[in-house]
């Protein structure tokens, strides 16, 4: 892939609708042209573009911040970390500099390693300044005595004069402290703003530059939230915040906010308050979903927000408004698609767009304000044709307990009347994920070889608020199985699935699933297949990651349970007599967070029970894989043993 020479322009209105012409078979390497071009932000004045760009190196791809001139996409600079360090986030501190947090690849299958590391960069790569980070020492600082940067530093904001300065919290990692300063990131002079006797608190800043509230879970994970007194130079702590409130942003005079509210542990409803009489109003709210939410690109308040389960529509708080105008308008000439404000310049007149569904992976667009143009820029995996790429359907269902569960079915085309086999993917995690209706690769590439594919948001699962995430606590091999087994059985009763040919297959928490569900219901599943998985309980808190973070025990403990004998029956590993259907094992010898000894323990105990599987291992690859050539390898082996197992669909 490439970035585009030319700039496809067009008004709106030439804008083409899909055809649903019959599909040739895509080809395995149009699913591993893997998303290219992520993290688009638009310079204060809207003539320049950041975006992470992966480019070849070796046998992989990097990331690397490209910057563009707009709208010729002439190349203006370039920041380029060290190997396997990658840009988690960034943001313009001028129109020349970046604030970039900085975090460490572990695998395609897992959230990046971050240590709270930040850095400043000129956009061709000069002038770096180290801001934050457990590898600083005092020298580097200016303004005086501060602690050692033995924390995680989160980027709150950037001064809304755009004159290199940011807003960082330090988040102390061994005392139980949390710190906010405004940073000049040309020479990393601070200023220490805000300190609180409480561990791993957000800030919210005004507009002005005032931190007004800091927020987040105590030991008991109940929402804290601290508002800051000036008249008394303290923070105050409100009570009554429920079971959570997370502030959001201010309106651009700082009279009003916004912020997500659950009383009692219901999915969020997003509320916009005043800062000084604290009225509260509700915006959206959802029985079952918590809201995604629409911002204008520049910050301030949302405009609209649209429901996380289902098919994402977007409903408006003020019809009138100018962004919801525009979103209306946008949203009306990409029918089918979902429309999502990325970024904006300072004075709102230039604006990025992406057009995403369950078919398109993401576009996006530049538009003018004055024009009424929409240029577009680049596409996510342009090997992907929108048009060859199957449904995904929502699904909802009542679990044998009675909770309501909901997911997704992507449907392949097929002959009318012909029943097609059926592969469930249970997703990672598996607390506080869930899989939504956009594209996704794996469903997308099973169906175009003739699949159905089924993933539920079983219960543990976010999106749906406190309560439904915290039910799925300790249930790993009980209930969150047992809404999986009823999810098939459901699908399965519509009408179109073949009960004789259903597989699981599922990665990191999916792929322990995929191994307890083979267990319990041999009849059921026809094979297995795991990559990247957790199969010895026991083992959780003996990873490199667990020694060097005394929180991951605590959250095994709470997630999972803490008695051995508890860990060892929920095991995999001890299950292995039970599972009867043919098993497929993945995993990457490099793999931190699952490491390969959780494969070779559950290969091991189905070789001794006479189930011998499968067996690819990519020696040089973490917590799911990164080179193509292993990406392309892996799928062509599923799709080898899924059709020796289910038979060609």
């Amino acid at each position: 892939m490439r970035l585009r020479a030319t700039l496809l322009c067009a008004t709106l209105l030439a804008l083409h609708l899909p055809s649903f012409a019959a599909a040739p078979i895509v080809p395995i390497s149009a699913f591993v042209d893997e998303n290219k071009y992520t993290i688009p932000r638009l310079s204060p004045d809207g003539k320049q573009l950041a975006i992470t760009v992966r480019v070849p190196s070796g046998e992989r791809t990097v990331p690397v911040i490209m910057v563009y001139s707009l709208p010729d996409l002439k190349v203006t600079g370039g920041i380029r970390l060290p190997v396997h360090e990658v840009p988690l986030d960034y943001d313009w501190v001028s129109n020349a500099r970046l604030v970039i947090a900085r975090g460490f690849e572990q695998g395609s299958r897992t959230t990046l390693l971050n240590h709270g590391e930040l850095l400043a960069s000129d956009i061709d790569g000069k002038n770096q300044v180290y801001l934050h980070g457990y590898r600083m020492p005092r020298t580097m600082v200016r303004g005086g005595r501060h602690p050692d940067d033995h924390a995680t530093g989160v980027v709150e904001g950037v001064a809304r004069e755009y004159n290199n300065h940011v807003f960082v919290s330090s988040q102390l990692w061994e005392a139980d402290r949390t710190l906010l300063y405004d940073i000049n990131t040309q020479n990393n002079a601070r200023k220490l703003i805000a300190e609180l006797p409480m561990k791993e608190l957000n800030f919210l800043v005004q507009n002005d530059g005032r931190p007004r509230f800091a927020f987040g879970v105590d030991a008991d994970f109940h929402a804290v939230v601290f508002r800051n007194n000036e008249a008394k130079g303290a923070w105050d702590k409100i009570t009554g915040m429920g079971s959570r409130y997370t502030p959001l942003a201010f309106s651009p005079d700082d009279s009003r906010f916004a912020a997500l509210y659950s009383k009692t542990g219901e999915p969020e409803s997003l509320v916009v308050e005043d800062a000084r009489s604290g009225e509260r109003k509700t915006l959206y709210a959802d029985p079952v979903a918590m809201p995604l939410r629409l911002y204008g690109g520049r910050g301030g308040l949302p405009f609209g927000a649209a429901s996380s389960v289902g098919i994402p529509r977007a409903s408006y708080f003020d019809d009138a408004s100018e962004d919801a105008r525009l979103h209306k308008l946008l949203s009306d000439q990409f029918p089918g698609n979902f429309v999502n404000f990325e970024s904006a310049s300072r004075d709102g007149q230039t604006m990025l767009f992406s057009v995403r569904s369950d078919r398109d992976p993401g576009s996006y667009y530049l538009f003018d304000r004055k024009s009424g143009k929409a240029d577009l820029l680049f596409t996510s995996m342009e090997a992907i044709e929108p048009d060859q790429m199957a449904e995904r359907r929502p699904v909802g269902y009542r679990a044998r307990d009675g909770l309501e569960i909901h997911g997704y079915l992507t449907m392949p085309r097929r002959a009318a009347g012909a029943k097609l086999p059926l592969i469930l993917i249970p997703h990672g995690g598996p607390h506080g994920v869930y899989d939504n209706w956009f594209f996704d690769t794996d469903a997308q590439f099973l169906a175009s070889r003739g699949y159905a594919v089924l993933q539920l948001n079983f219960r543990g699962s976010g999106g749906r608020g406190p309560s439904f995430r915290d039910a799925g606590y300790r249930q790993w091999s009980g209930k969150i199985q047992d809404d999986l087994v009823d999810g098939v059985k459901w699908t399965i009763a519509q009408g179109d699935i073949d009960p004789r040919r259903i597989c699981v297959y599922g990665a990191s928490f999916g792929a322990y699933s995929a191994m307890m569900l083979a267990a319990r219901e041999p009849g059921m599943f026809r094979c297995a297949v795991g990559y990247a998985g957790v199969y010895d309980l026991n083992l959780l808190t003996k990873t490199d990651e667990a020694v060097l973070d005394r929180r991951i025990g605590v959250a095994v403990d709470r997630f999972v349970g803490k008695e051995e004998a508890e860990l060892t029956r929920s095991s995999p590993v001890t299950q292995a007599e039970r599972i009867k259907a043919p098993v497929l094992l993945v995993h990457g010898g490099q793999d931190k967070r699952t490491p390969i000894a959780h494969a070779e323990a559950m290969r091991k105990s189905l070789t001794a029970a006479g189930r011998a599987p499968e067996w690819f291992v990519a020696p040089s690859e973490g917590h799911g894989f990164y080179d193509t050539k292993n990406q392309a390898e892996f799928y062509r082996r599923l799709e080898s043993f899924l059709g020796r197992h289910l038979g060609q669909p």
